[in-house]
């Protein structure tokens, strides 16, 4: 088993045991389990998303933690919730990574993600000048969502 898979399994056993919120310490936690703090940022941007149902907070410090809350949300307010995420600019990279993640976190269907990622490419946004494309992206990106909640 990779030690991504060791780590995300982990905290997905903190969060049941604790009811759906779990706090952690980074450097505790990267000891305990024999890897690196910046795995556990890894598994933290890359499994515990906005749109795999969950939201992680940090707080710096010396008594700094990483909270991690399951969202028990519908699909619709999840969606919601990822429009809001979204804000003025996406690039493709993290475009085609959030919709990814939709499909994994079942929030969209597969052929849905591909119709918005067509939608998102550089080659649909050929027209648009390079400096406009992120803001026309993520502009895109919200009404297509907003449409995929009904």
């Amino acid at each position: 088993m990779r030690i991504s898979d060791s780590v995300a399994n982990y905290i997905l056993e903190l969060l049941n045991q604790a009811g759906g919120i779990a706090e952690i310490q980074r450097n505790e936690l990267a000891s305990f389990l024999g890897c690196v703090p910046s795995q556990i940022n890894y598994v933290l941007t890359s499994r515990f998303t906005p749109e795999q149902g969950y939201i992680v907070e940090s707080r710096r410090g010396g008594g700094g933690y990483i909270r991690i809350t399951r969202l028990k949300l519908s699909k619709a307010d999840m969606i919601m919730h990822i429009i809001n995420g979204v804000g003025d600019s996406l690039d493709g990279a993290s475009a085609r990574a959030m919709l990814e993640n939709m499909v994994g976190g079942a929030v969209l269907d597969r052929q849905s993600a591909e119709l918005i990622a067509a939608a998102l490419s550089e080659k649909a946004l050929a027209a648009v000048p390079k400096e406009l494309r992120d803001t026309v992206r993520a502009m895109i990106c919200k009404s297509m969502l907003l449409a995929t909640r009904t």
